[in-house]
C-alpha cells in the first residue's frame, strides 16, 4: 500500500508540480536564480561571522543547509537514480535542480518575511510560519499538518536512514559492526544537539567546507585522469534522457521518474525544509536569503550529483544490465576504486560518514523545529528533550534496523511534505514575488545593500520583532 500511494504521488502528481511550479516561478520571477547567479558568490566572501550573539549570519545559514542538502543522496541518490533510470536520470535532476532554484528562491525568502522572534531573540520559521501567518489562521491546520509530516519524514525517519548508511559504509570499508557505529554516532550527535542550532551551526560551519571541498577534490582528480570521456559521458546522459540510442534502465519514464525523485530527495527544492533554516539567519533583507539558499542547490545538484554521476558513468563498475537498487554506496564504492584504487572504497566511506553525520544534525534542527512549533506557548524544554533523546536512539537502532518499511513510509510522507508546501508557494507567490520586486528596485535604484522596510508590507501579518517598523528612509551610497 505504502509503495502504491507514494508511486502514485510521485509518478503523476509531484512530477508535474515540481516541474511546473519550478518553471512558473523561473519564467515569473524573470530568471530570478540566473540574473543574481554572480551574488551567490558573494556570500563565500562576507563577513562569515555572527551579526551579534543570538543570530546566525547568512553564511551560516547556507552552510547549515547545505550540511543537510549534501548527504547520502549525493553519494548513494544517484547511484540508485542511474541504476533503475539509467544514466539520463542525470539530466533530470539537472532539470529540477536548475528549475528548483527559483522554487527555493522563494520559499527562503517566504521564511524569512515570515520568520517570528524567540523570548531569547533568535529567529524560527518555515512553511508552517508563512503558512499561518501568510494565508491566515484559517490555514493553520495545514501549518500544523506540516509540521507533523515534517517531524516524522525528517525528524524520525531520515534520521534512521541517515544512520543505517553511515553504519553500513563503515562496515564495508573498515568491517566495523553497525551497532559500534550506532552507538558512535549516537554519543557525538547527543554531546551537539543539546547545544542547540548555533552549536549546531558552528560544527557545520568547520565540517561543511571540509566535506564538500574533498569530495570535489577527488571528483576533479577523477576528472582529470579521465578528461577525454567527459564530452561523450554527458553526451549519454542528454541522449539517455530522451531515449536515443539504446535503452538503459527503464526507459524514459523511469529516467524521469527517478530523476525528479532523486532530485528533490538530495536538493530539497520546493520540500519546505531549507526554509527552516533560512529564517534562522539575520539579513537586511528577506531576498538576501533567497539568493543564497539558490546557490545551495546549485552546489548539491548541479555541482556535487553531477561529480558522483561522472564518477559512476566513467568507471567499470557500472552495468547497465544490473536493476538492483540496494547497489548504492557500494556502486559508487567499487567506480571510485576503479579510478584510483581500492583506497576509493575508504574515501567514500569517510565521505559518507561526514555526509550523514551533518545531515542527522541537519534533520535534528528540522525536527525540532517542528516540536517548537507544534509546542508554540506551551513549556515545551521537557517535550524538546524527550526529542532530543528519541533522536540519540533512533541513531543507535537505525544501524541495525531492517529499514525497507521506514524507506517506504518516508518516500511517501516526504512527498506528502512537498505537495503541502508546494501548495503554499502557489498561493503565496504574489507576496514573494512582490517582496523580490523591492529588492530588485533598490538595487537598480543604486543601493547595493537593500533593506527591508516593514511599513511598506503592514499588510503581510510580520512579526514585529524580526522586522520592526522603523522611520528611516533608505539611504544610498
Amino acid at each position: 500500500m505504502l509503495s502504491a500511494l507514494s508511486d502514485l504521488l510521485w509518478s503523476k502528481v509531484l512530477i508535474a508540480l515540481l516541474v511546473g511550479i519550478g518553471i512558473w516561478f523561473t519564467f515569473a520571477t524573470r530568471f530570478v536564480q540566473f540574473r543574481y547567479f554572480g551574488k551567490m558568490f558573494g556570500i563565500l566572501t562576507a563577513n562569515h561571522h555572527e551579526a551579534d550573539g543570538r543570530h546566525l549570519s547568512s553564511f551560516q545559514a547556507l552552510i547549515l543547509s547545505v550540511a543537510g542538502r549534501v548527504g547520502g543522496g549525493n553519494i548513494a541518490g544517484v547511484a540508485v537514480a542511474i541504476t533503475l533510470g539509467g544514466p539520463g536520470a542525470i539530466f533530470w535532476m539537472w532539470v529540477v535542480g536548475l528549475m528548483g532554484m527559483a522554487t527555493s528562491f522563494i520559499e527562503c525568502t517566504l521564511a524569512q518575511v515570515y520568520k517570528t522572534a524567540e523570548p531569547d531573540g533568535a529567529y524560527r520559521g518555515g512553511p508552517a510560519h508563512y503558512i499561518e501567518r501568510g494565508l491566515g489562521s484559517n490555514w493553520k491546520w495545514l501549518a500544523v499538518l506540516y509540521s507533523i509530516l515534517l517531524l516524522v519524514t525528517f525528524g524520525i525517519g531520515f534520521i534512521a536512514l541517515q544512520s543505517y548508511a553511515v553504519a553500513t559504509s563503515l562496515q564495508d570499508a573498515f568491517s566495523i559492526p553497525q551497532y559500534y557505529s550506532g552507538i558512535g554516532l549516537a554519543l557525538v550527535v547527543g554531546l551537539i544537539i543539546f547545544g542547540g542550532v548555533k552549536r549546531i551551526a558552528r560544527v557545520a560551519e568547520v565540517l561543511v567546507p571540509i566535506m564538500a571541498g574533498g569530495y570535489l577534490l577527488i571528483a576533479i582528480v577523477v576528472l582529470g585522469l579521465n578528461i577525454t570521456e567527459i564530452p561523450a559521458t554527458l553526451k549519454l546522459i542528454v541522449e539517455s534522457a530522451f531515449g536515443i540510442g539504446p535503452v538503459v534502465g527503464g526507459g524514459i519514464g523511469a529516467a524521469i521518474l527517478m530523476g525528479v525523485k532523486r532530485g528533490l530527495f538530495s536538493n530539497e527544492a520546493g520540500l519546505g525544509s531549507a526554509p527552516n533554516v533560512a529564517a534562522v539567519a539575520y539579513v537586511p533583507h528577506p531576498a538576501n536569503q533567497g539568493v543564497v539558499q539558490s546557490f545551495s542547490v546549485f552546489i548539491d545538484t548541479i555541482i556535487l550529483c553531477t561529480c558522483t554521476a561522472l564518477i559512476i558513468l566513467m568507471g567499470t563498475a557500472y552495468d547497465p544490465s544490473l536493476t538492483d537498487s540496494s547497489q548504492g554506496v557500494a556502486l559508487t564504492q567499487a567506480s571510485l576504486a576503479t579510478h584510483i584504487g581500492e583506497w576509493g572504497r575508504v574515501f567514500v566511506s569517510i565521505a559518507m560518514l561526514l555526509f550523514g553525520f551533518s545531515t542527522v544534525l541537519y534533520n535534528y534542527y528540522l525536527g525540532e523545529n517542528s516540536v517548537s512549533y507544534l509546542t508554540t506557548g506551551r513549556s515545551n524544554e521537557f517535550v524538546m528533550n524527550g526529542f532530543r533523546v528519541v533522536v540519540i536512539c533512533l541513531c543507535c537502532l537505525g544501524a541495525i534496523m531492517d529499514l525497507g518499511t521506514v524507506f517506504g513510509f518516508a518516500d511517501l510522507t516526504m512527498g506528502l511534505l512537498a505537495l503541502v508546501n508546494l501548495i503554499a508557494l502557489a498561493l503565496l507567490f504574489k507576496t514573494g514575488k512582490r517582496v523580490l520586486g523591492d529588492y530588485d528596485r533598490q538595487l537598480k535604484s543604486g543601493n547595493k545593500v537593500p533593506t527591508f522596510q516593514a511599513e511598506e508590507f503592514a499588510d503581510l501579518n510580520l512579526d514585529a520583532e524580526s522586522w520592526p517598523v522603523t522611520d528611516n528612509s533608505r539611504k544610498k551610497p
